[in-house]
């Protein structure tokens, strides 16, 4: 897939919270979507752009003052899926985390989450169930893996 990949606008934002239910579906995942995380991170949130400039994927994401590039939240949409376009952005991501200081990336998702879950694997990330991580019977999937990326 040829995506143009670039850093994430708040017009950009808008646009995916436009058309949200055309990458998650019917999961609301709206209240991820901070105008503060583009307005703070603007080098780690990045869109990816189809050849008619349409905005195929995004990811939202930060660098920690641990050293994590965290990804808080990014899809793909539905079309563009199976195309590269998810690998290309953890790809862009990840360069982006490394230039900041990052060696290793994290990302979470809910235990129901099985297409998450099988990408990050995918990718080459440890995956693993850490019980009462979102709260007291609430576990959550952890998923991490060193920089480089890919490597």
């Amino acid at each position: 897939m040829g995506v143009r990949i670039e850093p994430m606008t708040l017009s950009d934002l808008a646009d995916v919270l436009a058309e949200h239910h055309q990458f998650w579906g019917e999961r609301d995942l709206r209240f991820l979507h901070q105008r503060v995380f583009v307005q703070e991170f603007g080098d780690t949130c990045l869109t990816a752009r189809d050849a008619g400039g349409r905005i195929a994927g995004y990811v939202i994401g930060f660098t920690t003052p641990r050293r994590i590039g965290y990804i808080l939240g990014g899809a793909v949409r539905g079309a563009e899926r199976a195309t590269g376009c998810g690998r290309a952005l953890y790809e862009a991501f990840a360069a982006a985390a490394t230039a900041q200081g990052a060696d290793r990336l994290k990302a979470i998702t809910s235990v129901a989450n099985t297409g998450s879950v099988a990408f990050h694997r995918r990718l080459g990330f440890e995956v693993r169930q850490v019980d009462d991580y979102d709260g007291p019977g609430t576990p959550m999937m952890v998923m991490t893996r060193p920089l480089p990326f890919p490597g």
